[in-house]
């Protein structure tokens, strides 16, 4: 199916969202990045812009882009932002869809267990895996479309966003309101998650920008996203904790919500919504030479986006 073009429409968190309180803009907060050997204030929420239509050269311009596996590129940015965040880094990786095949995995849940998968159950032939989506109770939340079936409906949200890959391998990014309603054409995989980070073209979704509209937009965690960039390609952006090596990259420290839109929307995307981060939050890569870049998370999930090299 040809994916519909999306409206530019507002959508927000639903009910698991932790508030703020009435009224306010957003809790003082500055982020840097490394660039040149020296550290550049590029974002701070004093002066945070209400929409990204570029990307900003500050942060994307520190972005050293390395060739990985099967039209993938991948890159890593360093941070520096307050309290817990004080030391970041951002590992991406960008996908040119038309070169890759995309697969929902979606872990068995035997009686009385939790469904559990992990990176450690990424296919052999594929070149990245990645939790998808959101969940409750165990089982993945919102719209799940395998092989063009509906497997659940949409969940409900003012900020719930779908990841949606056609047949022919385009990949899109609706708003709840553009999701294919029973009758219309279903696109071949889909998953719901939330919040969105970007809307539009990079606007950013006012919940974000305000306090005392349904987000926290004071928590710091671990942050996992997946975007549109302006040239086509899809990119995929997880936050770790970068101050006490690489064996504790996986504390549940990172940026907020508003800081982890406005990393994505100066990286370029038009539109970009969170997955499950935190504790969650695991990503394989398969690097150019063939061997996995990985990044692991401490709990298991209900459902994975895998992909695998398309066949020409």
């Amino acid at each position: 199916m040809r994916l519909p073009r999306i409206p530019l429409a507002v959508v927000a968190l639903g009910t698991t969202a932790i508030a703020l309180g009435a009224g306010g803009g957003l809790p003082d907060s500055e982020l840097q990045v490394l660039h040149g050997g020296a550290w550049v204030a590029w974002w701070r929420s004093s002066s945070a812009p209400a929409s990204w239509r570029a990307a900003d050269p500050r942060l994307a311009g520190a972005v050293v882009w390395r060739p990985a596996a099967a039209g993938m590129e991948r890159g890593e940015l360093h941070l520096a932002g307050n309290g817990e965040a004080w030391r970041l880094r951002v590992v991406l990786v960008a996908l040119d869809p038309s070169q890759l095949r995309f697969e929902l995995v979606r872990a068995s849940r035997d009686a009385g267990t939790l469904p559990a998968w992990s990176l450690a159950d990424r296919p052999a032939d594929s070149v990245l895996a990645v939790n998808a989506g959101q969940f409750t109770g165990g089982f993945p939340w919102g719209w799940l479309v395998r092989g063009g079936r509906v497997e659940q409906p949409p969940g409900s949200g003012r900020l719930a966003m779908a990841v949606c890959v056609d047949a022919d391998g385009r990949v899109a990014l609706l708003p709840a309101a553009a999701i294919p309603t029973s009758g219309e054409p279903t696109p071949d995989l889909a998953f719901e998650s939330y919040p969105a980070l970007l809307e539009g073209d990079g606007v950013v979704p006012g919940p974000l920008r305000e306090a005392g509209l349904g987000v926290d937009l004071g928590h710091r965690d671990i942050r996992l996203a997946v975007g549109e960039l302006r040239d086509g390609r899809i990119l995929i952006a997880l936050t770790r904790f970068d101050a006490a090596g690489v064996a504790l990259g996986s504390l549940p420290f990172g940026p907020t919500l508003p800081e982890m839109a406005a990393i994505v929307g100066a990286l370029g995307c038009r539109r970009a919504v969170a997955l499950d981060g935190g504790i969650s939050a695991q990503l394989a890569v398969r690097d150019a030479d063939g061997a996995w870049l990985t990044w692991r998370g401490w709990r298991p999930v209900p459902l994975a986006l895998v992909a695998f090299p398309r066949q020409r």
